[in-house]
């Protein structure tokens, strides 16, 4: 095995069965009536799984991270559409309970992972909506080491960026509660411990052991690195200097603690938020969808201090921090197409970089024909997205 593990994530733009299902959203947007047929659905998953395998030089990722997927089925047969039905598995699928029916996945390598467990974490709006999921995984080499992995999709902008931006503090708080269920210990372990803890150095190691878990956030989470719901609410932070162990939490003299003076440090570690460092500052302004005019970086690997500084096996290495876009519009549109806007029939020159959906001939409710996109032909292009990929080292 490599001393690497290649990571993506994707999200696949709407991949849907053409069968009927329980789900409201699919049944009424993507069905054979409206267009989305079984030709039209195999070769989405033929043109996904050929970027997928294109991905880390032609080698694939080791673990891939993905959203906008309806059901298992259709990841198996992603998989065996990629050829690597004897290299991936498929993470313990849950279906969540998401209106339109489009669910988070992860996917591994039999050859680098071993299952440990996976749970769903419901997100409960007054409609249903898609879930957080995580999973624990360890590598298969001499060192065992642990990776806790949370796949997210967060509420779109659809109605408005300022609208439905407290549906994704909503998330970001819980996708928080879930990061520290992995990085700090139990209310129940916290009693029995001694009240000062910055000077028990018993208590500071079990604390920190926790506290340096590798954490892999990842996902679309509908907002930029710097928007408030990422930097505010889930503390994904740039700023590498936040991460720091408890004894130093403890004595730090803008410690945000328990609001009363009578707190002790068991107070303060319930009060002290786990900050995470965000990846993908720095390929700010680049981003990974073409929204409102311009590209988003909405596509994020997010991670724990353990994981920024290879505190239990594995490292993230930030050099290898990628947009891939060998997906672009521009290579699969002929270029006399892109001319200055307000000439009839053609595309802008920004679309160049911006990520290309796939398109197929739709029908409206009433049968008529959508329009077409100019310079493109049926059955071609991918996702609404570009896929983001990194490597983790195995120390």
């Amino acid at each position: 095995m490599d001393n690497n593990i290649k990571v993506a994530f994707w999200n696949l733009g709407n991949l849907f069965d053409t069968s009927s299902s329980s789900v409201i959203g699919s049944d009424l947007e993507y069905t054979p009536e409206r267009g989305w047929n079984d030709a039209a659905k195999d070769k989405k998953i033929e043109n996904l799984a050929n970027v997928i395998n294109s991905l880390h030089n032609n080698q694939g990722p080791d673990l891939l991270g993905l959203c906008e997927i309806e059901n298992e089925e259709l990841a198996k047969r992603l998989i065996e559409k990629m050829g690597k039905q004897d290299i991936y598995e498929i993470a313990q699928y849950t279906d969540s309970p998401d209106i339109r029916g489009i669910d988070t996945c992860l996917i591994y390598s039999k050859k680098v992972f071993k299952f440990i467990d996976a749970k769903s974490h419901n997100i409960y709006f007054r409609y249903p909506t898609r879930d957080i999921f995580q999973v624990n995984l360890s590598v298969i080499n001499n060192n065992n080491s642990e990776l806790n992995v949370l796949v997210n999709h967060w509420p779109s902008r659809t109605g408005g960026r300022f609208e439905t931006e407290p549906l994704r503090i909503a998330v970001a708080e819980n996708c928080a509660r879930a990061v520290e269920s992995v990085l700090k210990v139990s209310l129940d372990y916290l009693k029995e411990m001694p009240d000062n803890l910055k000077e028990d150095e018993e208590s500071l190691a079990k604390l920190n052991q926790k506290w340096n878990k590798n954490v892999l956030v990842m996902g679309d989470l509908n907002d930029n690195p710097f928007d408030r719901s990422i930097l505010n609410y889930l503390r994904a932070t740039p700023d590498k200097n936040r991460l720091i162990q408890w004894k130093e939490i403890f004595e730090h003299p803008n410690l945000k603690k328990w609001p009363t003076n009578k707190q002790t440090d068991k107070h303060n570690y319930l009060y002290q938020p786990s900050f995470l460092y965000n990846c993908m500052w720095n390929l700010i302004p680049d981003g990974t969808i073409f929204f409102n005019g311009g590209l988003d970086l909405f596509d994020q690997f997010i991670i724990s201090r353990g994981l920024l500084n290879g505190e239990q096996g594995l490292k993230m290495d930030l050099n290898e921090i990628k947009i891939d876009k060998s997906t672009k519009m521009s290579n699969h549109i002929l270029a006399g197409n892109f001319e200055p806007i307000g000439q009839e029939n053609k595309i802008h020159p920004i679309f160049k970089e911006s990520p290309m959906s796939f398109e197929y001939i739709k029908k409206k409710a009433n049968g008529e024909l959508e329009k077409f996109q100019v310079g493109r032909d049926p059955l071609t292009g991918f996702s609404d997205h570009f896929p983001i990929q990194s490597v983790i080292n195995i120390l």
